[in-house]
């Protein structure tokens, strides 16, 4: 199940939060070694303070298996602040109908359960996520920064990434940057690899006002 978790619900996913900025932390601390921003146990970074929009993979018994964070390209974005070089001098993507993904991390058991390609279904399910949302928000594109081993991934799931500049060392990695397609034709194709016979994302009834203060993202 992929959870829709926007600003006005942080409060009601406070421990979703939470353990999201935790699994980042395993992923991209400890596991891949990147240089990240973190506090404690968990990787939080200057964009979670900019109020995203994320999506979160949730096991049947509730674990937090993957996420991704998604902001509109109109405002700050990591590709246009952090990773300009990556754009091969072309302006940074800013359009309503284009949004940025990042920090997107898939954590499951080695034995979890797999679609076509070998790819797990959590990360299958993640990717279809992301296109519901970006059918639901009618947007053409999804702009992203990601290292070449997830491009290749990207690639045999069924999603290639269209590249807008070269590959660059960022790191201890090869990054590059690059759009995704949104359409119904790329969700029915990521469901069927994935096996997935409904919807991935699931959201409920937001409230305007949220009662639990402690847990609205960084500030």
């Amino acid at each position: 199940m992929i959870q829709l978790i926007t600003p006005h619900a942080y409060g009601q996913f406070c421990n979703t939060l939470v353990e999201m900025y935790r699994m980042r932390h395993r992923v991209f601390k400890l596991r891949m070694a990147w240089d990240v921003q973190t506090s404690g146990d968990m990787e939080i970074d200057d964009f979670d303070a900019l109020h995203p929009v994320y999506l979160t993979q949730v096991s049947e018994i509730g674990v937090v298996q993957g996420s991704v964070r998604l902001l509109p390209s109109l405002g700050p974005t990591m590709i246009r602040d952090t990773f300009s070089v990556l754009l091969g001098g072309q302006p940074a993507p800013s359009t309503p109908l284009v949004w940025e993904s990042s920090r997107f991390a898939i954590d499951v058991a080695a034995d979890a359960p797999r679609g076509d390609h070998g790819i797990t279904r959590a990360a299958y399910e993640l990717f279809a996520g992301m296109v519901e949302f970006g059918l639901s928000r009618q947007l053409t594109d999804i702009v992203t920064v990601t290292d070449v081993r997830m491009e290749r991934i990207l690639r045999r799931a069924g999603w290639p990434l269209r590249r807008i500049g070269n590959p660059a060392a960022t790191g201890n990695t090869i990054a590059v940057a690059g759009y995704l397609s949104i359409s119904s034709e790329v969700l029915a194709s990521l469901r069927k690899s994935g096996g997935l016979s409904t919807p991935a994302l699931w959201s409920p009834v937001f409230l305007t006002e949220v009662g639990n203060e402690t847990c609205r993202g960084p500030d």
